[in-house]
């Protein structure tokens, strides 16, 4: 197998994984943003004001979009596995 072909596989893992941090990442992170900005114009300093919405933010976004996750990571898994004939040469 050519260094290009394994470069291109390194590749798509590295964006497969970035893409499904970023899609559960940034949605937590534009959540916190309001609730802190909702702090500091009621000047209420509250730990699990900011914590439990991101929790339960998150694992409704982990609910809405795992099977676009596994999916994806089903088909990276197939690419990877019927190229291992390839890779061994």
């Amino acid at each position: 197998m050519d260094t290009n072909q394994l470069t291109a596989i390194f590749a798509d893992a590295i964006y497969l994984v970035v893409a499904m941090v970023s899609v559960l990442i940034v949605p937590s992170l534009l959540l916190g943003l309001i609730i802190a900005v909702f702090q500091a114009a009621t000047q209420v300093n509250e730990q699990t004001l900011s914590f439990f919405p991101k929790l339960v933010f998150t694992l409704l976004t982990v609910l809405f979009t795992g099977n676009w996750m596994l999916t994806k990571l089903g088909d990276l898994f197939n690419q990877l596995f019927y190229n291992i004939p390839h890779v061994i040469g």
